[in-house]
């Protein structure tokens, strides 16, 4: 680790070496460390560090934040304890998502915020009658993922963390600084994430970074961060479908006053006018799980409506790799070429926030939409999430996807529905801890899991 000649990395230490960073709404990400292909393999074959997510930590204190939290999200808080996350949805009146982050506990009256679109700061400053305080604060988060992870932390904290369970955190010390240690993550498989106060963060990630050397860590990059969001089945809020609280005139404005305010990058064959294509609601994504009814929140008769009829289900799809060879081949021919299909991900992160809609058709008849386009260097093919009208969410259903912009040239892509999520072996929700070795031969092989479905 070096002297960064960079004011703020939030969280992330500086190397003297070749690595790329992104300005985006006028703060610094990291973009690429050791190449997208290594990157993209970390957490299949040993596992990534990922602090992209850093100072993004809102405490919510006060008696009634039971109360307030019950009145926005889907979620119940009839059973929290002090110790365990819950991942917290929040819709409009019309069951879209707003936001969706992880929401902890840390003790009777004090909650956590991370990750997530500041809609439960706007509710609360715009409503009366909750006594609840919040004060965002400068937190490193620092995720540590693939099979790998755990034995990189125990050995980065001197300790056993096999007690922590999935959606749960303790305490631990690395090099002798306390951090919070929680079992959760992006990847599908066993994952954490590492917090404290933001200044600890460089010394935190590097010690780790130490400790996984030979255990095959991979620091992640955001050129190659939302791979795993697709082969995991997570679908990413700003990537794969918008945030709805952007259709409220009064968010917008107080997030334009927090002074960070990323351009937006409409694209996709679907006309950009066309929002609803974009924003997609908890039951469609798979979330309806998290959603209960035992409490009276925004968007609850629009949910209690969908899950009763669903209309639309997430799947992952399977390009054709002889039409993805064709729109690379239009590079080396005259005329327009098609859309570039970006490595690995498809429109990059660099472009801004991306709202990307592709028209799904059977037999030319729209049934949904694609997006969250990734090059799998792993599997070795073209991803996609697809929200696909119910009854074309089978596995091996072949359907188009119509690759391009609005007004541009389209190509009709041949896609396969699959299995959701794609990467199904050793799920971090299932794997039980005190049964993985210190050292294993890890066979890569297994790791596509059976073409059974699977709900996220």
């Amino acid at each position: 680790m070096s002297v960064s000649p960079f004011a703020d990395l939030r969280g992330l230490p500086y190397s003297d070496e070749p690595t790329l960073h992104l300005n985006l709404g006028g703060r610094l990400w990291g973009w690429e460390f050791d190449g997208w292909k290594p990157e993209s393999m970390s957490w299949k074959t040993g596992c990534y560090i990922h602090t992209g997510l850093s100072n993004t930590m809102t405490v919510f204190r006060g008696p009634d934040l039971k109360e307030f939290f019950s009145s926005i999200a889907v979620n119940s808080f009839e059973t929290f304890e002090i110790g365990s996350m819950k991942h917290s949805i929040y819709c409009n009146d019309d069951g879209l998502i707003c936001a969706h982050a992880i929401l902890q506990r840390n003790d009777e009256q004090q909650y956590r915020y991370f990750a997530g679109q500041p809609w439960p700061h706007y509710k609360l400053v715009t409503s009366q009658g909750f006594d609840v305080q919040m004060e965002p604060v400068p937190f490193y988060l620092t995720q540590v993922a693939g099979p790998s992870s755990l034995e990189t932390l125990e050995r980065a904290t001197g300790e056993s963390l096999r007690d922590i369970g999935f959606l749960r955190f303790r305490e631990a010390k690395i090099n002798g600084t306390t951090v919070e240690v929680g079992r959760i993550g992006m990847s599908g498989n066993l994952a954490y994430e590492l917090r404290g106060p933001l200044e600890d963060g460089p010394d935190i990630y590097d010690a780790v970074v130490k400790a996984g050397k030979d255990l095959g860590i991979q620091r992640l990059g955001w050129r190659t961060y939302l791979v795993n969001h697709v082969e995991g089945g997570f679908p990413q809020m700003n990537w794969t479908f918008a945030s709805a609280s952007d259709l409220d005139p009064g968010y917008v404005s107080f997030v334009k006053a927090s002074g960070f305010d990323p351009p937006m990058n409409v694209s996709g064959s679907v006309d950009p006018a066309d929002r609803r294509a974009r924003l997609r609601t908890p039951v469609e994504l798979r979330w309806e799980r998290a959603v209960r009814f035992d409490h009276d929140f925004t968007g609850r008769a629009a949910l209690e409506a969908e899950v009763a009829n669903p209309r639309r289900r997430v799947v992952t799809l399977r390009w054709n790799a002889e039409d993805v060879i064709d729109i690379y081949a239009s590079l080396l021919q005259p005329g327009a070429e098609y859309k570039t299909i970006d490595l690995p991900t498809s429109p990059p992160w660099s472009e801004g926030m991306n709202v990307h809609a592709d028209h799904l058709l059977k037999d030319g008849r729209p049934v949904g939409v694609s997006s969250g386009t990734i090059y799998s260097y792993f599997y070795r093919e073209v991803l996609s999430h697809g929200s696909i009208d119910a009854d074309q969410a089978e596995v091996g259903n072949e359907v188009v996807v119509q690759w391009g912009d609005h007004g541009g040239r389209i190509k009709d892509v041949r896609a396969t529905v699959e299995r959701f999520p794609y990467l199904t072996e050793g799920r971090n929700d299932e794997v039980d801890t005190f049964g993985v070795p210190l050292t294993s031969n890890r066979s890569s092989s297994r790791l596509g899991g059976s073409a059974t479905s699977t709900a996220s």
